[in-house]
């Protein structure tokens, strides 16, 4: 049993480490970290290892025990402080070594700790050192990334992320005055999310963000510009609530009449719109206020030198189309040529929507000029809103230019444009226009070098225009006035020009020389009069792939080909290799195909659209698919070539209990049409399974003595 004494002055309490280790009950711990508890006078005091020492010292009344006067106090794991005189058992004499070997002053906590910083630091210059510049640069980056997670212009822009998200134009602009109150720097991205909303709301329909119908209009109301959305506020999906319910609701509020209707916009919408077609409607005050406080947005972005894009611009455009100032939505589009912006589509929408709201049919026939100038196409809905305002002018020689604008770039016409053009043709000033005498000779020779089915020399003929609905026959007539429509030919060079951008884009893709490799198998097994979307076919509604139904549309494509000579089957490998395909019946058919060389089969990694697609383009044959080639892949090869080179070579297909039914491309061009005698064929864009059941107009001329049948005269209405 050791014995205690009270240390004198300090009332310390210490014991002999020997003797107490043999009988306590508890092991000891790293010992240069305990410290002895001072007595009752001083219950939160310590003292280090070398003041005790020197104590003990000082007192020492025999070896291995301390001096120990009448306090007796119960040893405690806390109050354990070790004698370095006394034998330590062997656990905390290797612990000591170890610990000593690695640190003579381990004992000073602040010495040690500082000696790890340092060998830490040291090994961080050594792997430095060792770091490639581009292992360094991604470390760095990502040190940038999450100080920047952080940092209020980031929790800002999340925010305003999901205010367009939500179409929430008060939200936004409630955060908007919480930054500017916060000194938050704010970036384009910033500027160009409030811009569009408040854009947005000026014209009387906030969208929100990727909620588009697909479709664009040009109407002042609901214009949208769904994609201005997407292009400049790319939402960041996060679920960071707290960002934007924060920031909302220590957004000064001073200044803003709609202050006490935020709250109730943010949360339903119902405040100061409704929901209409997948947008919020605002009412008037909404629409003026944030056309106010848009116009401010864009001075303080201008003020604060953050370079202006095109989604701004665009935005201050349309904010001016909301005021019917279409100059200064023209002039945005003219400020982006001087800053280097190349303009989009849609950037000349406000300006032609407000001059063609307006009527002022000269300034938007110029702003048509100005894309054209800059390389910017009109689509429907321009060459729409310029052929409304034409027929309103009741200029005859505009809406002969915007009926073949339409005829070279849309081909087939939306309801709505059929309407407008019924419209035209029925009314006074369209019969009074056109040439009493025409030379016959110079019509048929405009019309072979444009390549059939439209001469472009103006209006033919007088009197009033009879327009009628109508479809088109197997045989290419008009059942209306028994006209033929024409086929218009491919030029040669295009169609050259699209198989080489074809196997381009088809090479880039695939992996290796695979494409490389079927290019030559072409060369040395072609041509053929049809190529076979084997995939397309065997999968026809159901889910398993059936050779069988392959080997029935081989053998009837087969029978309607003048040569009678075997399609081209294209098949990914996988197919041919997979279930079912060893069974002697679908041996069979493989090897009869592989024999007559008319199988192709893409390897591994391949995709066969663009094997079947390239070899139908190169043979300028038939292409027996059902596929409505609208993907991804197939946008890359545009809009104006591929249409039309579509609708002369696809070859859809149905089975019936009689076998296969072919879907021959259609007997004519699917395009507005006009004729030698100056008449006009209109296809209208509607959703139908083949292009028999397609509605056309016909407009002729009363005095023609052209004979209807099978029609009824149109009254204006589709």
């Amino acid at each position: 049993m050791a014995t205690f004494n009270t240390l004198q002055p300090q009332r310390l309490l210490s014991f002999s480490l020997s003797s107490f280790s043999s009988s306590s009950s508890f092991p000891l711990r790293n010992p240069f970290q305990l410290t002895s508890r001072v007595s009752s006078h001083h219950p939160h005091e310590t003292i280090s290892f070398k003041q005790k020492r020197r104590q003990q010292q000082q007192h020492q009344t025999g070896p291995g025990y301390s001096s120990v006067k009448s306090l007796v106090e119960t040893p405690t794991r806390n109050s354990v402080k070790p004698d370095p005189d006394t034998r330590f058992n062997r656990r905390t004499r290797d612990y000591r070594d170890r610990t000593a070997s690695s640190s003579s002053t381990l004992s000073d906590s602040s010495s040690g700790t500082q000696a790890v910083t340092e060998r830490w630091q040291k090994k961080e210059k050594e792997n430095l050192v060792n770091m490639t510049a581009e292992e360094q640069d991604k470390k760095n980056k990502k040190k940038r990334k999450k100080k920047d997670q952080d940092s209020p212009e980031l929790k800002l822009r999340v925010a305003l992320d999901m205010c367009s998200k939500r179409g929430d134009v008060m939200g936004a602009l409630s955060l908007y005055d919480s930054a500017l109150a916060k000194g938050v720097k704010l970036g384009q991205h910033h500027y160009t999310v409030l811009l569009y909303l408040c854009s947005s709301a000026a014209v009387g329909v906030v969208r929100p963000a990727k909620s588009g119908t697909g479709s664009r209009t040009l109407n002042a109301l609901l214009s949208s510009a769904t994609d201005e959305a997407n292009d400049s506020a790319e939402l960041n999906y996060a679920s960071d609530s707290e960002v934007l319910v924060s920031a909302f609701n220590s957004a000064e509020k001073s200044g803003n009449p709609f202050a006490n209707e935020d709250s109730s916009f943010v949360k339903d919408g119902s405040s100061s719109s409704r929901q209409e077609d997948h947008g919020i409607m605002v009412s008037e005050d909404v629409k003026k206020y944030a056309l106010q406080r848009g116009f401010e947005i864009y001075d303080s972005m201008c003020l604060d030198k953050v370079q202006v894009n095109e989604a701004a611009l665009t935005s201050v455009a349309r904010m001016a189309m909301s005021m019917g100032d279409g100059d200064r939505a023209f002039e945005m589009v003219k400020q982006m040529k001087i800053m280097g912006i190349n303009p989009r589509l849609r950037s000349y929408g406000p300006a032609l929507s407000t001059y063609c709201s307006n009527g002022e049919i000269d300034k938007a026939f110029d702003v048509e000029k100005h894309m054209l100038d800059d390389g910017v196409y009109p689509e429907e809905p321009e060459l729409e809103a310029l052929l409304r305002v034409s027929v309103q002018a009741g200029k005859g020689d505009k809406v002969y230019y915007v009926l073949h604008k339409l005829r070279s770039s849309v081909r087939k016409v939306s309801p709505s444009t059929a309407s407008l053009i019924v419209d035209w043709f029925k009314g006074s000033q369209a019969s009074r226009l056109g040439k009493r005498k025409w030379d016959i000779r110079s019509i048929k020779e405009a019309m072979e070098n444009s390549g059939g089915g439209w001469h472009g020399q103006g209006w033919l003929g007088k009197g009033k225009w009879e327009v009628s609905h109508t479809t088109i026959g197997d045989d290419g007539m008009c059942k209306c006035c028994g006209v033929h429509l024409a086929t218009i030919d491919l030029d040669p060079i295009e169609t050259e020009n699209f198989a080489k951008s074809v196997a381009s884009i088809a090479v880039m893709r695939e992996k290796k020389l695979n494409f490389q490799k079927f290019q030559a198998w072409l060369d040395n097994h072609g041509p053929f009069e049809a190529v076979v979307d084997a995939a397309n076919v065997g999968l026809f509604r159901q889910r398993k792939f059936k050779p069988s139904m392959v080997n029935a549309v081989v053998n009837g494509i087969r029978q309607k080909l003048p040569s009678r000579k075997f399609p081209l089957v294209i098949l990914h490998h996988r197919r041919i290799k997979g279930e079912k395909m060893g069974e002697p019946i679908n041996r069979a058919l493989i090897d009869r195909w592989n024999n007559a060389d008319a199988l192709y089969a893409t390897p591994t990694g391949s995709n066969d659209d663009w094997y079947w697609l390239y070899a139908a383009i190169k043979f300028k044959c038939l292409l027996v698919t059902n596929d409505e080639m609208r993907d991804h892949l197939f946008q890359l090869l545009g809009n104006d070539f591929f249409p039309k080179w579509k609708e002369r070579h696809q070859v859809r297909f149905s089975f019936t209990d009689s076998g296969p039914q072919f879907h021959m491309p259609p007997p004519c061009s699917v395009v507005i049409q006009e004729s030698e005698q100056g008449h006009w064929h209109v296809p209208i864009e509607t959703e139908v399974n083949y292009e028999s059941e397609r509605r056309w107009l016909c407009i002729t001329r009363s005095t023609s003595g052209m004979v209807c049948e099978d029609s009824s005269t149109a009254t204006g209405n589709n």
